[in-house]
């Protein structure tokens, strides 16, 4: 069964994509190959991206990313294979190269017609600077003391870090 997954505004903000369920596991004895902290946030390096239901070349692919940048938690590692969920709770194997440092998040909101206001400064009593629509895809330029500085097409701007899938509660960025 293959899925093919296009994330538009619209998509993530309200419309669920289902992928099939089952367990999806690497051997917990397995070291960490990368070296780099698990869980963490990385985004897609490419716009066609298979997500397999378990970490090798002859595992079924489950569905397939169609945008590249959208942010991805790493979940487990195993070899060269990353385990991953996305905004909505999937998750899949997906091959390291196909993974990107590159920091990006889904902007959330608290219903699904709410807008999101992005401000001038880290400060809610500044400026806005925009209104952004549930599942707004951003590069994260930094964050610090529970506020983002994002950045896309036409915005630039502070946000709650708390409205945003793809960084941690207070996580730092410089």
């Amino acid at each position: 069964m293959r899925l093919v997954r296009t994330f538009a505004a619209a998509i993530l903000a309200g419309t669920s994509l289902i992928a099939p369920t089952g367990e999806i596991s690497a051997k917990d004895s397995n070291p960490i190959t990368s070296g780099l902290p698990v869980p963490r946030f990385v985004s897609l390096k490419s716009d066609h991206v298979n997500v397999r239901v378990g970490p090798t070349k002859d595992n079924e692919v489950s569905w397939i990313y169609t945008r590249s940048s959208l942010p991805v938690e790493i979940t487990a590692e195993f070899e060269n294979w990353r385990r991953i969920r996305d905004s909505e709770g999937s998750e899949g194997w997906v091959y390291h190269s196909l993974l990107s440092g590159r920091r990006t998040a889904v902007v959330m909101s608290k219903t699904k017609d709410d807008l999101t206001s992005l401000y001038d400064s880290a400060d809610p009593t500044s400026a806005v600077a925009a209104r952004l629509e549930a599942g707004v895809l951003a590069t994260v330029r930094r964050c610090s003391g529970g506020w983002c500085r994002i950045s896309g097409p036409g915005f630039d701007g502070w946000i709650e870090q708390q409205r945003l899938w793809g960084v941690y509660p207070d996580e730092k960025i410089d």
